[in-house]
């Protein structure tokens, strides 16, 4: 018997008890020539012992934390990659932690708590994750070129004392050819486009907002266009600021024609330049420069939404024409206001949200007549009502949301994303008739708005309809290619209710990888595993529940959760009790 220091690597195939149950002998036949192609290759390299292997995962030893850490990386991603052609649900996932401590070593095996410790961090690593103790972190650090991501103390089972815990951020080096959007062909049924973010070339940084408000007004009003497939907003912001090839940006967004355009402010005057291109070609279709007081601004926009439609000769309805010919406000800082207050609602945070709401409520006190700002103030309170601790009156909140949006609609009454949101309101408080006629309503007048269509599915799933909600939720991702977490949380719901359980975990591992710190995708994922008798990935996600939210209460969770099904209701509570988490 040997005392000694050592890096101690634990990892475990995510979902082996499903994965076995659908098909044992290819997954024995796969995770064998992962293990024989993938990994034994890897130790090799980086200096890693094999101490024993267990029927879903490794324990590995390391002389070095450093190596153990580059091991790690470079073993999640050639998994990645390996198993990238695999159909979702079915691909081999690792999970993986790391501890560096005093070992016993006996007939080739290890113990002790540096070997206990790296099996409880490896039970906290998201899937594709890696979790790190403190020790190895710091050893790690500048030594390695990663992000760390701190997640604080953690009480680990069957560990005395509290451990402070890292992620390692896992970049996988073929992310980008894997992306949404990696390559789509543009719709033959109507002109599709996308707007490139306008360059602000102005000296002055505070001309941003300027820049990032003229393209987003863009965008808005062409998506209302029944007879144009538009990409929304969080599709071209990773454009933003960077040379483009415009043949391959067509390739994968799939639109056949790109809007690019510049901003220079100076003073009270505004010079916007805009050109539109035909993707494949390069070639221009029309450029145009414009020279306006700031104040006329958004007329400058009409005048460059007008001429878009009018080069890519698309014929609107009567509706349509009003809509190009007036915008929400004529107030500058009323606009810059519901833009910034906007985007802080979207974050989804308490104080986030909070302090979007102030801004927007100054928008709308300069203007009371700014229809836009009336349905963003709407989506802030009502996260504020729907989400525990963050409103001292929730039942003034939802108040407040339910009058917000009935300005906005006196003010625009076909709006589909203020409708859209309303109906989840009403969902919320468990009005599903006039709910559904809203979102039935919005999708409508949608066309291109995808937050509008999924927001309506949302909806259509609470009433009973998830097979709608799922081709609600396709349409949405296809016009918005980098979509939120909450698009495929939902899309996971209604694979659940539909008793698709390899499609909503796939969904739930997606919703993972845009927003780790989504906790309700933690909830589904512990109610599912339960479900399927898959103890220790329900143990995982209870203890990220737990991590997120101490006080959670399955009761509490489930009664915020409109279901018009009462059977789905206690089936969803049922699951979660199931998994360990508290009523």
């Amino acid at each position: 018997m040997e005392r000694r220091l050592a890096a101690v690597l634990a990892a475990d195939v995510v979902g082996y008890t499903r994965l076995m149950g659908a098909d044992e002998a290819g997954t024995l036949r796969r995770l064998t020539e992962l293990r024989e192609t993938v990994l034994e290759p890897l130790l090799i390299k980086h200096r890693g012992r094999i101490v024993k292997l267990m029927g879903d995962g490794l324990l590995v030893e390391f002389a070095s934390a450093v190596d153990s850490v580059a091991c790690a990386m470079a073993w999640q991603d050639k998994v990645a990659q390996h198993e990238a052609a695999i159909e979702a649900g079915k691909a081999l996932q690792f999970r993986i932690g790391i501890n560096v401590g005093d070992v016993i070593a006996e007939d080739g095996d290890i113990h002790g708590d540096g070997v206990n410790i790296a099996a409880r961090l490896e039970g906290l690593a998201r899937p594709g994750g890696i979790c790190l103790s403190d020790d190895v972190y710091r050893h790690s650090r500048g030594k390695i070129d990663a992000q760390f991501e701190d997640i604080g103390e953690q009480k680990l089972k069957n560990v005395t004392d509290t451990v402070r815990v890292y992620n390692v951020v896992v970049e996988p080096s073929f992310a980008e050819d894997h992306a949404p959007g990696g390559g789509l062909s543009p719709p033959a049924d109507k002109p599709s486009i996308a707007v490139l973010p306008f360059q602000n070339i102005s000296d002055a940084r505070e001309q941003e907002f300027l820049a990032d408000g003229i393209t987003e007004e863009i965008i808005t009003t062409l998506s209302r266009i029944s007879k144009l497939f538009v990409i929304a907003r969080n599709s071209v912001l990773a454009y933003k600021g960077k040379a483009v090839d415009v043949r391959e940006v067509g390739r994968k967004l799939g639109v056949r024609f790109l809007l690019e355009g510049s901003v220079r402010g100076s003073g009270n005057k505004v010079r916007i330049t805009a050109q539109l291109i035909e993707a494949m070609s390069g070639q221009h279709m029309w450029a145009r420069r414009f020279d306006r007081e700031m104040s006329d601004v958004f007329a400058l926009q009409d005048d460059i939404t007008k001429e878009i439609v009018s080069a890519l000769q698309v014929e609107l309805t009567e509706g349509e024409q009003a809509k190009l010919a007036a915008s929400n406000t004529r107030n500058v800082e009323a606009w810059q206001l519901a833009f910034e207050g906007r985007d802080l609602v979207y974050l989804h945070r308490k104080d986030s949200v909070r302090k979007g709401r102030k801004l927007i409520e100054q928008a709308t006190a300069l203007d009371p007549d700014y229809a836009f700002a009336w349905g963003s103030l709407s989506e802030a309170h009502w996260k504020e009502a729907a989400n525990e601790g963050w409103s001292d009156s929730p039942e003034r909140s939802f108040e407040l949301a339910l009058e917000a949006s009935d300005k906005a609609l006196t003010l625009e009454p076909d709006n589909a994303e203020v409708l859209s949101m309303r109906s989840v309101i009403l969902i919320t408080l468990r009005d599903f008739d006039n709910a559904l006629a809203l979102a039935q309503q919005a999708l409508r007048v949608a066309h291109s708005e995808a937050n509008a269509i999924a927001l309506a599915a949302i909806t259509l799933r609470c009433c009973g309809l998830a097979k709608e909600g799922l081709r609600q939720l396709e349409l949405a991702k296809r016009y918005c290619q980098v979509f939120p977490a909450w698009y495929l949380y939902n899309e996971a719901l209604c694979h659940w209710i539909l008793e698709q359980t390899d499609e909503a975990l796939a969904s739930l591992a997606g919703a993972v990888d845009i927003d780790p710190d989504f906790s309700l995708t933690y909830v589904l994922f512990a109610a599912i595993h339960a479900e399927n008798g898959d103890e220790k990935e329900a143990d995982w996600a209870v203890n990220q529940v737990l991590r997120a939210d101490p006080m959670f209460s399955a009761n509490r969770f489930v009664e915020s959760r409109p279901f018009r099904d009462p059977g789905l209701a206690t089936r969803f509570r049922n699951a979660i009790r199931l998994a360990g988490l508290p009523d």
